[in-house]
């Protein structure tokens, strides 16, 4: 066997094989050539083996240095080492125990901050509930001083000892149609007709249609509104229209009538049924008269004020 081929064998046993099956390129190149081929393929190989040798020497000093660390620690701690010996280990040996002790105390903050953050968040959609619900207590304790204000006055007028009063809230204001909805409704007991009033015993109007649970108050400026009425601690009587856009009017008063702007009160009257008597409609604003007309018309300003209304009253007997 050549040279060569030993080498080759040695070095790399599978180029051996190609050269003894035939299929190796040498076998186009002359003898010097092969020779330089495998004197390269050699010393590279040397190389790579004395790399990897001075790598697995220098793993195991790494090795050999942590056991020794081990070992010192093992000992001094289990054997009557003397206090310089520990000192000078413990010298040498705090600045990597700093960095570990730190870098565990980085840990520890770090997951304490994650699980403290999760407890706040906790404890503040705890407070968030909380707050709604004595928000909703609130709001009830509001609505409820309201209505029992509302039913106070109602007390003070004895509006109880005239008529039979139903509560209802104004849940809706339509004010372009002159109407409003309430919360009480057909299965309340509520009836269509129906007067409703103001804790003051003002005349608001009357119930139209009727659902479930709320219902429809045609107000007295209703277009669809018109009832007897009369001046108040007079026997001069007329019809209150509605006219739309809260406006209303006191129609059909006989022409030799006087009356004051500023000064009459309109009252309803028990003429036609409609409305009991004696609930307060307004006070006339202006007076328009003509020659050729035998009656008198009057605008009323309305006494109370939709706006500011939250709560009425229903008249289920008079």
């Amino acid at each position: 066997m050549s040279s060569p081929l030993k080498w080759a064998k040695r070095i790399n046993p599978l180029l051996y094989l190609r050269f003894l099956d035939g299929s190796s390129v040498c076998d186009k190149i002359n003898p010097v050539e092969e020779i330089n081929l495998f004197l390269t393929l050699h010393r590279h190989s040397d190389m790579i083996i004395r790399l990897n040798t001075k790598s697995y020497q220098n793993i195991k000093k790494i090795i050999a240095v942590l056991v020794l660390l081990a070992i010192v620690i093992i000992v001094s701690n289990f054997t009557g080492f003397s206090k310089n010996i520990k000192n000078s280990f413990f010298l040498i040996s705090s600045p990597i125990q700093k960095s570990f002790w730190q870098a565990g105390k980085n840990v520890s903050v770090y997951f304490a901050g994650i699980l403290e953050v999760r407890i706040l968040k906790k404890e503040l959609n705890n407070l968030h509930l909380k707050n709604q619900e004595l928000l909703s207590q609130i709001v009830a304790i509001i609505e409820l001083k309201k209505e029992n204000e509302v039913l106070r006055e109602v007390l003070g007028l004895g509006l109880e000892k005239e008529f039979q009063l139903m509560l209802a809230q104004i849940i809706s204001k339509d004010i372009s149609q002159d109407s409003i909805l309430i919360n009480k409704g057909k299965k309340d007991g509520v009836l269509e007709g129906w007067p409703v009033i103001t804790g003051q015993k003002v005349l608001l109007g009357k119930i139209g249609q009727i659902y479930d649970r709320f219902s429809e108050v045609i107000l007295i400026s209703n277009k669809k509104s018109s009832f007897d009425a009369k001046i108040s601690d007079t026997e001069i009587y007329g019809i209150v229209k509605g006219e739309g856009k809260f406006k209303i009017y006191f129609d059909l008063i006989p022409k030799d009538k006087e009356i004051f702007e500023g000064k009459d009160v309109i009252i309803t009257s028990a003429l036609g049924g409609v409305y009991p008597q004696g609930l307060l409609v307004g006070e006339i604003k202006t007076i328009s008269k003509s020659d050729t007309d035998p009656f008198q018309r009057a605008e009323i300003t309305p006494v109370f004020n939709i706006k500011d209304l939250d709560y009425l009253f229903i008249i289920t007997e008079w």
